[in-house]
């Protein structure tokens, strides 16, 4: 039976949009995994060491795999774009970011995998493009649905919808 898992995707190095639809192109490729629904995109104010701003948004897709195999084949994404990731560093640049936000109602709490993803009700660039997807899908951990958790947000990092083109 497919699994259903929704991807945070961001990038703020290079062709910010075209690494974007790159990797969805290539999530699209993995046998038995198949997009259902994408978000607009977002251009979202930088988190941490990062000095420019992300492009963000959210998709959702059903796969044969469980949320280990996801991962091994989203982080092969992630290194044959060229994301090169530094040890001990947290929230730097990056040419693109692919997380598991949240996989069926699953939660999973691995040294590498952890599911819900642990700052998804704390950021608005998650929450935007994910509640235009699924704006009553539920928590598992907080059992509050992803409007609400929007509806309550606290973080005032800036971002903006992007147009189309």
């Amino acid at each position: 039976m497919p699994h259903r898992a929704f991807i945070g995707i961001g990038s703020n190095l290079g062709d910010r949009k075209a690494n974007y639809f790159e990797a969805i192109d290539r999530i699209q490729k993995i046998p038995g995994t198949r997009v259902l629904k994408q978000s607009s995109l977002y251009e979202s104010e930088p988190l941490g060491d990062a000095k420019t701003w992300f492009v963000n948004g959210v998709i959702e897709l059903e796969t044969e795999y469980g949320p280990d195999e996801l991962l091994k084949r989203l982080l092969q994404i992630e290194t044959t774009m060229g994301r090169k990731r530094v040890s001990g560093k947290r929230w730097g640049s990056r040419i693109i970011d692919l997380d598991i936000l949240l996989f069926d109602s699953e939660i999973i709490n691995k040294r590498n995998l952890k599911v819900p993803h642990p700052e998804l009700q704390n950021r608005r660039f998650v929450l935007l493009p994910l509640s235009e997807l699924a704006p009553q899908l539920v928590h598992p951990k907080l059992a509050a649905s992803v409007s609400a958790l929007l509806a309550g947000l606290k973080d005032r990092k800036k971002i903006h919808l992007l147009r189309a083109g």
